[in-house]
């Protein structure tokens, strides 16, 4: 009999975000279902994941880091569906989660999702609001901060259970049915925290510099590139003009994905519109303490 799920991800300097992750898969899933490649086999890593499966792998800079990075996941989320009902596959900084509401922790939620499919939670970024949440992130996220925006880039077709290929960036899949099931979401923590985001963001920068490549010639996403970045404290202060909405009902924005669902072109991959939705949101209190 399959165990119901695993997580796998790949992580370099990103001890905040991979403390995060640990918390939340470790104790959703249990560490020996948590898989964690280590691009650079840092030491660091490989103390925090103790208990996990954890693949080392050479840290070399290369302009084709994406590429190669989603070559890798998507070859280990197919050989693992061998022993796993579903994988949960993405960045470090994405945690897929189940509304505390439906009564359900995660493996209990895909305890009840047959195989043979592809799931796209609801992405929603969690957003630092640095004039009114000043605590730090250190041992949890949600608590700390309690205001989202939604993230239509970051509602990924993640959790799998069926031979399909994802696409570069983890966007898009071949499955040609969109299921998106209520109560299920993905938080994206880039915007997590102001210190953390200029730390990461400064890394990133010097790795992508690191390649010789420039923003044309590298399949690596824009915003590693020095050029492409903003002022941080510009970029976070800009959080509170965000319009501030009632409730947390978004069963609209399911509704808009599946109206707008169609292939992507001739790629062989299924998309949905991604608008800008400038508004943000309180977290609800029963999501405090997740992760």
């Amino acid at each position: 009999m399959q165990t119901i799920a695993a997580a796998v991800t790949m992580v370099r300097d990103d001890p905040v975000f991979l403390a995060a992750w640990l918390r939340h898969y470790g104790r959703a899933l249990g560490r020996e279902n948590c898989y964690v490649v280590s691009h650079g086999r840092e030491p660091q890593v490989a103390q925090m994941a103790e208990g996990c499966n954890l693949i080392g792998i050479p840290g070399d800079p290369h302009p084709n880091f994406d590429m190669k990075r989603w070559r890798l996941l998507n070859g280990l989320v197919q050989g693992l569906r061998g022993y796993y009902r579903h994988v949960i596959v993405g960045d470090v900084d994405e945690l897929v989660a189940v509304d505390p509401a439906s009564g359900r922790g995660l493996v209990e939620f895909l305890e009840r999702r047959p195989a043979g499919r592809v799931l796209t939670p609801l992405g929603l970024e969690v957003i630092h609001r640095p004039e009114l949440e000043a605590d730090p992130v250190d041992t949890r996220i949600l608590g700390p901060r309690r205001h989202l925006r939604l993230a239509p880039h970051y509602s990924k077709p993640c959790v799998i259970s069926t031979g399909v290929k994802i696409a570069r960036g983890g966007h898009y899949t071949e499955f040609d049915r969109l299921m998106t099931p209520e109560n299920l979401y993905l938080f994206h923590l880039k915007y997590c925290d102001l210190p953390t985001y200029s730390a990461v963001m400064d890394d990133r920068n010097a790795r992508a510099a690191a390649t010789g490549a420039g923003v044309q010639q590298a399949a690596i996403g824009r915003h590693w590139f020095a050029q492409a970045r903003s002022d941080d404290t510009a970029l976070f202060a800009g959080f509170a003009e965000l319009p501030m909405q009632e409730g947390f009902d978004l069963g609209w924005v399911r509704a808009a994905m599946k109206a707008s669902w169609r292939p992507r072109e001739d790629t062989g991959f299924w998309q949905f519109d991604r608008p800008d939705y400038a508004v943000q949101y309180r977290l609800p209190d029963r999501f405090v303490g997740m992760f």
